[in-house]
């Protein structure tokens, strides 16, 4: 059933069909997460890093209401400067099918569609995650991840969350996380964070090898691959936290919250930064993206063996 509301560019259905290396990519970094015109850029440049690398890219979005895996340059670039683009979490999905919208999918949203489109790695930025307060607030990218077996490549989670109470909630829920050449996990902007791996890891190879084993084990769990940001890229973590913390102040000013904190936090730091917070999201997009399309070589060769 759900097959009839994909739509497959011919690039990844070419790609799936011949069981070829193929990376799922996000779309609400692009219309919600980078400005403008660096988000459209940044599109372009992550498809073509997967695509040099070997690997097909398969950017995930939503448009009159089809689930797409893989879009073309001018779907891109309505993803990117379209003025009535929502963003789509998994609780939208029926709505945005049902009454045609045109949409960019989160973390969540995008590891659903690309797991029952067939795809097995996905790349991104960080994952959303418990956030910070009194309030048990987690973000749907969590549950989704505990329930869909993929391969997730990111740099942790987004630095404005509460980093340790996310790393608790993976572990309670048996999400195993990975170090990609680190001894600890990642924090989005920092390389840093002193919090736990379950294990390092070096090679895309080895990251096959653990998903193969995790697939025959019946695991529906994804596994999570974390990356730290290019180190020339890197914001120390003091730093961060003295941005963020006038970030945090102004959005209790301004009765941000919800599913637009995030956002206005990102926004608000790389203004405080000079940019600074700005160029390392990038960095490690695209880093990661490189990553990814290495595990994705690494997965297709291992399905074939």
């Amino acid at each position: 059933m759900i097959r009839e509301h994909l739509n497959f560019s011919p690039a990844v259905r070419a790609a799936l069909e011949a069981r070829g290396p193929v990376v799922a990519l996000e779309s609400t970094v692009i219309a919600h997460g980078l400005p403008r015109p660096q988000n459209l850029e940044t599109a372009r440049r992550l498809e073509q890093i997967v695509s040099e690398a070997g690997a097909t890219p398969a950017t995930i979005a939503i448009l009159n209401g089809r689930l797409c895996a893989g879009l073309n340059e001018d779907q891109i670039r309505h993803i990117a400067d379209g003025d009535d683009i929502k963003k789509i979490s998994t609780r939208d999905l029926a709505v945005a099918v049902a009454r045609r919208i045109d949409g960019a999918t989160t973390v969540a949203t995008t590891s659903w569609i690309a797991q029952r489109a067939g795809i097995q790695v996905f790349a991104t930025g960080g994952i959303g995650g418990v956030h910070r307060g009194a309030l048990s607030d987690v973000s749907a990218d969590l549950p989704e991840l505990a329930r869909t077996p993929l391969i997730v490549v990111c740099s942790g989670a987004k630095i404005v969350l509460d980093l340790p109470a996310t790393r608790e909630w993976l572990e309670t829920h048996g999400i195993t996380v990975l170090g990609f050449q680190c001894d600890e996990m990642p924090a989005f902007y920092s390389r840093q964070s002193g919090l736990p791996l379950d294990a390092r890891v070096d090679s895309g190879d080895e990251v096959a090898q653990l998903f193969k084993a995790q697939l025959y084990l019946g695991i529906q769990s994804a596994l999570l691959v974390t990356v730290p940001v290019p180190a020339a890229a890197e914001l120390p973590l003091d730093v961060l936290e003295k941005i963020l913390d006038d970030s945090l102040r102004a959005a209790e000013r301004e009765h941000i919250g919800g599913r637009e904190l995030t956002p206005f936090l990102l926004s608000r730091m790389a203004r405080q930064s000079d940019g600074a917070t700005l160029k390392a999201n990038i960095a490690l997009l695209e880093n990661n993206a490189r990553v990814a399309a290495e595990i994705a070589m690494a997965v297709s060769k291992a399905a074939d063996a």
